[in-house]
């Protein structure tokens, strides 16, 4: 006669075979730069745009803490202290960076990434501190595809503006600014923003409006909510190729815009990139 095994022993079987998820990082996020913050001696670099990936020390780990598929070879030599940075490809390459990113098989793309890192969390000291104990383990452990992103002395507003004019014409998204001082931080900071020549946000594709003209037949404007939950079309920014196979319904797009209306509406809304896709059933 085979032994019962009580519901509870199932139950408690049941979820030591369910795969851990790990805890939502608390990561440390960008203030917005206004004009007339004393920035003279903060550290500069260009805010690469690609996907934000935390290394825990055992698992490359999105902002949501959803853990990368990452080739063994990608993360075996990363070291084994937490580290904050970019999965890139180059600039412009984001939408591919993110599929590659967002299988759940680990895929040959991976060879074209590199990780980006512009904190080391936890670390003491200032920024520069904190970086140097990653150029530390690099000079005894090279890692090809782990980099530091390159910072540099900010003499001041004029410096700042020169440095984003370069950015930007090479394609960039803007740059970020750092206190040196300032030890380590999680949630939003003052003392880490962005600078930017423009303003843009994230929205979820809710539909279409079909295009008349030359693009009948194609998307003439996507249909779009923000967080508040207004809601509104972005016709501006779409190319030829986007129009004929546009962001399915429930991603999440990046947009510019130029201010708000009184209710609350990006002004001159222009589409950039997607962000995420809906998760496949």
């Amino acid at each position: 006669m085979k032994p019962k095994i009580s519901a509870a022993c199932l139950l408690a079987l049941t979820l030591l075979a369910l795969p851990l998820r790990a805890a939502v990082p608390e990561l440390l996020l960008l203030s917005r730069y206004e004009p007339g913050v004393d920035i003279k001696g903060w550290l500069m670099s260009e805010k690469l745009d690609g996907i934000r990936a935390y290394w825990d020390g055992h698992r490359l780990l999105s902002r949501k803490g959803h853990p990368f598929t990452a080739p063994d070879w990608f993360t075996a030599p990363l070291p084994p202290f937490a580290l904050d940075g970019e999965l890139w490809i180059r600039r412009g390459r984001f939408e591919e960076a993110a599929s590659i990113t967002s299988r759940k098989q680990p895929h040959p793309g991976w060879r074209r990434i590199s990780y980006n890192i512009f904190e080391v969390p936890g670390a003491p000291g200032g920024l520069e501190a904190r970086l140097q104990r990653l150029r530390q383990y690099l000079t005894e452990h090279p890692v090809a595809h782990l980099r530091i992103i390159p910072q540099q002395r900010c003499r001041g507003t004029a410096q700042l503006q020169a440095f984003l004019a370069k950015v930007i014409e090479a394609g960039g998204e803007g740059v970020v600014l750092r206190n040196p001082a300032s030890g380590y931080e999680t949630g939003r900071s003052r003392n880490a923003l962005k600078v930017k020549s423009f303003d843009d946000m994230e929205g979820r594709v809710l539909g279409y409006r079909p295009g008349t003209g030359k693009y009948t037949g194609m998307t003439g404007a996507l249909w779009v909510e923000i967080d508040g939950g207004q809601r509104f079309y972005i016709g501006s920014g779409l190319s030829d190729a986007k129009r004929a196979d546009p962001p399915p319904v429930g991603s999440l797009i990046t947009f510019r815009y130029q201010g708000f209306t009184r209710n609350g509406i990006p002004r001159f809304p222009s589409f950039l990139r997607v962000r995420t896709y809906p998760p496949t059933p």
